[in-house]
């Protein structure tokens, strides 16, 4: 990818300040640029680099002063982090711009393709599979039995979607990705256990990006539900007939329970537990580590601490905690100086 400094400044509605027919061919941090890089500054405290750095073009706001000459052409724009987000959107699409069918691929002849489909080597589309337009299957991609995939979605390398799912528009599904593994169901028996069937399936709504090594439970009967626009970090477990509202937002690490309904909005931080069968409203925030134990009814809540409650409340009774050991000294003491006063008694 090159491009001249002018081009860029025509993509991104800017105005150059230096020489418009300098060429870029990559991307880089404004304090690690070379030349030939393309970089930006929006953040104040990284000001200094425009004067050292070598990139040849630098995306700065329209509003920036300079006091000292600079050695790079200037790419002036209304907000250089939004232009510098959309040309880090051009270079992926085209970075990512696979195309064609590789001959080690199997493709059921029962499966259906639409226009534009890219399929890796050693990729499996079963029987009855529905495939939409402009659909990435990177290598090694495994999709089941009449899983139906939407327009303009991407299959990294190694996602496994089992029978029966279905995938919504523009989803992105990160490598080790795993949707419609059986739930973990299994009726207590005098000889062990034994397992009950997941003949439920997941349904994935459009607009949905799922990090690497994930896994989506099915369900036990019906769907586990992902809706639009959420957006899963690495390593989440979602577990069987869970349903996810539209737009929450879970960082690593983050596992739910079977059952559990959680509302629109919401966010996990790292390494947070949710129980089965709960009710969570819109809007809640969960800090990291906590543990939610109970159903959440009141919208916009922030949760911390495990059991979850009150981020505010808990903080209080943090500062409690951590002054233990010096109350149960201080209550030492005094039972002491009570005993001394009773004669001893």
């Amino acid at each position: 990818m090159e491009f001249s400094a002018q081009q860029l400044a025509d993509l991104l509605q800017g105005r150059i300040e230096g020489d418009a027919s300098i060429k870029v061919n990559q991307l880089s941090r404004i304090e690690e640029g070379l030349l030939g890089s393309v970089s930006f500054l929006s953040n104040p405290l990284y000001t200094q680099y425009i004067y050292t750095t070598k990139a040849s073009l630098v995306i700065v706001n329209d509003s920036l002063e300079l006091t000292a000459p600079v050695s790079c052409t200037l790419l002036r724009v209304a907000s250089a982090e939004q232009a510098f987000s959309k040309l880090l959107e051009l270079y992926n699409q085209i970075k990512l711009n696979k195309s064609g069918i590789a001959a080690q691929a199997y493709i059921s002849q029962s499966a259906s393709l639409g226009e534009n489909v890219y399929v890796g080597a050693f990729a499996v589309i079963s029987d009855g599979a529905k495939i939409g337009k402009n659909v990435k299957i990177y290598p090694q991609v495994f999709i089941g039995d009449n899983v139906v995939v939407g327009d303009n979605t991407t299959l990294f390398a190694g996602v496994k979607i089992y029978a029966d799912c279905v995938v919504g528009k523009d989803c992105i599904f990160h490598s080790g990705t795993v949707i419609g593994s059986d739930g973990f169901r299994f009726a207590p028996q005098n000889e062990g256990t034994k397992k009950i069937p997941q003949i439920g399936n997941v349904v994935i709504e459009d607009d949905v990006e799922i990090g690497a090594n994930c896994a989506i439970d099915r369900a036990t009967l019906g769907s586990t539900i992902i809706r639009k626009g959420v957006k899963f970090d690495n390593f989440i477990h979602i577990a069987h007939n869970v349903e996810v509202g539209e737009n929450c937002y879970f960082a690593a690490h983050t596992v739910v329970a079977g059952s559990t309904k959680i509302g629109k909005n919401c966010m996990t931080s790292g390494q947070v537990g949710i129980v089965g069968h709960l009710q969570i409203a819109d809007g809640t925030i969960v800090t990291a580590q906590s543990g939610v134990s109970k159903s959440i009814s009141k919208s916009g809540e922030v949760l911390m601490g495990s059991p979850a409650f009150d981020a505010n409340k808990y903080r209080k009774a943090f500062v409690h905690f951590r002054n233990l050991d010096t109350l149960a000294q201080r209550i030492a003491a005094l039972e002491k100086q009570l005993k001394e006063q009773n004669g001893g008694q």
